[in-house]
């Protein structure tokens, strides 16, 4: 109680009204949706880099590091300027989502371990069927980058990930077969998606659209992109810029495995990622 009492003493002296109060309430709100509006986009990953270099100019200038701290005041200053035309599409998307009146929904979501052998063990039963009957798939597993921004050119689905409706999705024909789907967790959230095309010059020229795309995507966040050929039935995966071509389910498994599952058990640095 005692404590309590000094708190309140200090808060008295402080002279704050209700105005104040109501008004840091509005911006801590403000500031709570713009996070929720960058999470799961491409800037998120900027945010983090500015941080970091905010940080590192205040540290070397608490050190004496007087050129190093002169260069990064020049580089935050350059990104200050940059940072309208750098967010441009979240900024875009903010002012879309209050004129719809969408502004209070929800922006993200979290993985967890159950979400994702769901999602594994479906994709591993529907690979098999595309590659015997050889019909081309492009499936995009959305990792830390988010990938609304592609999400955006598609189809909304938003179905639990099946082996069904995967193969139906890709069937030849289908409306939506000849773009890529999307998958965040256990959901299916888009389908004809257009992806950017890697500029490689490096790339075999014997590579089609769906691999171009894959490699793209793979290029410009972490996303793992799963290509079935439709001419061979060739299974491959690119991440990170790279293609790795000649798969099978079970090597496919092992890899996807190394580079979407979620923590488990143990230490866990980030808790909340797979909190419910």
């Amino acid at each position: 109680m005692a404590i309590l009492d000094r708190i309140i003493a200090a808060l008295l002296q402080l002279n704050i009204s209700w105005r104040d109060v109501v008004d840091i309430i509005i911006v801590s709100y403000v500031f709570y949706r713009l996070i929720l509006i960058i999470r799961g986009t491409r800037a998120e990953q900027l945010i983090k880099g500015l941080v970091v270099l905010l940080l590192a100019m205040i540290v070397s200038d608490q050190l004496g590091f007087n050129t190093l701290h002169w260069l990064l005041r020049q580089v935050m200053t350059v990104g200050l300027i940059a940072l309208p035309i750098i967010f441009q599409p979240e900024l875009r998307r903010a002012l879309e989502q209050l004129g719809r009146g969408k502004i209070f929904q929800r922006s993200y979501w979290d993985w967890s371990p159950r979400e994702f052998d769901h999602m594994l063990d479906e994709l591993t039963k529907a690979i098999p069927v595309l590659v015997k009957k050889r019909i081309g798939a492009l499936i995009v597993i959305e990792r830390e980058t988010g990938l609304k921004d592609w999400i955006a050119t598609g189809i909304p689905v938003e179905g639990i990930v099946s082996a069904e409706l995967l193969v139906n999705i890709f069937f030849p024909r289908s409306p939506l077969h000849d773009g890529a789907v999307i998958i965040r967790g256990s959901q299916i959230v888009a389908a004809g998606c257009f992806l950017p095309l890697s500029d490689d010059p490096s790339l075999s020229k014997e590579l089609g659209t769906r691999h171009r795309a894959a490699i793209g995507i793979s290029e410009q966040s972490d996303a793992v992109a799963i290509i079935i050929s439709e001419e061979t039935g060739i299974i491959s995966i690119a991440q990170n810029g790279v293609l790795t071509r000649y798969l099978d389910e079970k090597k496919l498994r092992a890899i996807l495995t190394e580079l979407c599952a979620p923590p488990r058990e143990g230490f866990i640095l980030w808790p909340w990622r797979n909190s419910k």
